[in-house]
């Protein structure tokens, strides 16, 4: 893939592992576990555990699929570029649109939640600055991005620990919460519950678009996926599990703040300042790596002119896409002064959805020698993916909807309008 930087255009191949499990995880627990229970209790009910099982074996099939492409294709752009050699340019672009587009609003949600429990009342700059910070920070390479994120990410598992611990010791917690007797919620219920709780495991999508900055990519990437969202998935089942059987169902459906109220109701109230802190530095966490992985999505695009070639350019010194990251870091900070934090959530939720619909369609697409996933795990996670996606409250949906019918307008227009000149 060449850029606008000639012959240094090639971007750094440094991070290992342990590197990429620490984005992946960074990104996945970020915000999403400190708020995402609330929502997904009031639209589920009884069944939340069921949502959060759904999401979990959705969020499964799409790693399974991303990491097989990404073994085949080592590229940075993750879907985009799977999307485009295997269905067709039309499909990759798309797939690229809608990440970058929900991950965009993702960012500012990221910000926005980090400012509320940073500094309540200045929330608006106080995200302008973080996005600003964190920008200026990629830029210095995605080796020093890792560092920081595996300090953060170090941090909030210690919050999360002490918070689960005190739950399990207060004796107010009602393992009778996690039965699932109750009233049925409804198919848009529960899949719209296991949309929004989908939308706290997405952060693996962060280790393949970084693929080509990852050493041995082939081996890395499947195995960082594979661990990342293990680790995930128990950290959620924990937190969640607590949350729940000390506040119970209905009180968690209305809380704003589930970890910090869930501390006050076990009477340990020392720990609530401690759980702020805690989703802070989680949602600067998350911040940092989705500004990482939007900016290689941004740089793929533009090497291919889907978005202007003048974003392309890699930096000749540190190895990074830092034209796509500063404009990045410049949209998703107009978006802080603009946006509401639950629409953001929202329609952040249905384009990674569509994003991941491509990237199991294009796993369909693997040879029996390119260690293709069994049929059932893309089969399962395109299903998964429609449904959840169309599970969403409906103005996510209509909104979702009407930008990637933009997009694919203006990818139909460039296609035509260029068709002459072939």
């Amino acid at each position: 893939m060449t850029t606008s930087s000639g012959s240094q255009a090639k971007p750094a191949r440094v991070l290992g592992i342990a590197d990429a499990v620490t984005i992946g995880a960074g990104a996945m627990i970020g915000a999403g576990v400190f708020a995402v229970f609330a929502p997904a209790a009031a639209s589920a009910g009884a069944w939340l555990p069921v949502a959060l099982l759904v999401a979990a074996v959705v969020a499964y099939c799409n790693a399974t699929s991303s990491a097989r492409l990404a073994a085949v294709h080592p590229e940075s752009g993750g879907t985009y570029v799977y999307g485009r050699e295997r269905l067709g340019e039309l499909w990759g672009y798309l797939a690229g649109w809608a990440f970058v587009v929900g991950k965009i609003a993702s960012c500012a949600a990221m910000a926005l939640t980090f400012a509320a429990y940073a500094l309540p009342g200045w929330e608006r700059p106080v995200a302008i600055g973080a996005v600003l910070a964190l920008t200026a920070l990629n830029y210095r390479g995605v080796r020093t991005s890792a560092r920081i994120t595996r300090f953060l990410l170090a941090a909030v598992l210690a919050v999360l620990a002490a918070a689960v611990v005190a739950a399990a010791a207060s004796g107010r917690a009602d393992a009778a919460e996690l039965s699932l007797a109750g009233d049925w919620p409804g198919s848009f219920g529960l899949f719209g519950a296991a949309g929004m709780l989908f939308f706290a495991f997405a952060g693996y999508a962060r280790i393949a678009t970084l693929g080509g900055e990852v050493r041995d990519p082939a081996t890395t990437i499947p195995r960082a996926i594979t661990i990342a969202l293990a680790g995930v998935l128990a950290v959620y089942l924990l937190v969640g599990g607590a949350v729940l059987m000390v506040l119970g169902r209905d009180r968690l459906a209305t809380s704003s703040a589930p970890l910090a109220d869930a501390m006050a109701a076990a009477g340990w109230p020392a720990l609530v300042p401690v759980v702020a802190v805690g989703a802070a530095l989680a949602s600067l966490g998350a911040l940092l790596s989705l500004v990482l992985g939007v900016s290689r999505t941004v740089q793929a695009m533009a090497a291919d002119r889907h978005l202007p070639r003048y974003l392309a350019a890699i930096h000749p010194r540190f190895g990074v896409p830092h034209r796509a990251e500063v404009a990045v870091g410049i949209v998703v900070a107009l978006l802080v002064a603009a946006v509401d934090l639950r629409e953001a959530i929202g329609f952040s939720a249905f384009g990674v959805l569509v994003y991941y619909t491509i990237a199991n369609a294009s796993a369909l697409r693997l040879g029996p020698e390119e260690n293709r996933p069994p049929l059932l795990v893309p089969v399962v996670g395109l299903a998964g993916c429609v449904v959840l996606a169309f599970s969403l409250p409906l103005t996510s949906v209509i909104s979702g909807a009407a930008v990637l019918a933009v997009g694919a307008a203006v990818w139909l227009v460039r296609a035509r309008w260029a068709s002459p000149a072939r």
